[in-house]
């Protein structure tokens, strides 16, 4: 699977759940991160620096979605085994 595919599905996840995700320019010199999970008005809002890479992108996705239960949900096995820690 290439990272496009990737993380294209991991977004669709994100919807699923009712996860925005916002591409915003984020100030990199003041944070080591590129991005993270928020509450914002009682709703999950992920925000992803827009310059991230590709793998970046996938790895804060990955990252924000472990934190919901996803055993009620079909995933693509590549994409689960993914979330689960068992592919890199």
């Amino acid at each position: 699977m290439n990272d496009d595919f990737i993380l294209n599905q991991l977004e669709e996840l994100a919807g699923k759940l009712e996860i925005t995700i916002r591409y915003e320019n984020v100030n990199v010199e003041e944070s080591s991160t590129v991005g993270g999970l928020c509450r914002l008005k009682g709703k999950y809002v992920l925000i992803i620096h827009s310059q991230a890479t590709g793998k970046e992108k996938i790895r804060i996705l990955t990252e924000a979605l472990r934190q919901f239960p996803l055993t009620d949900i079909y995933l693509k096995p590549n994409i689960r085994q993914l979330l689960e820690g068992s592919q890199e």
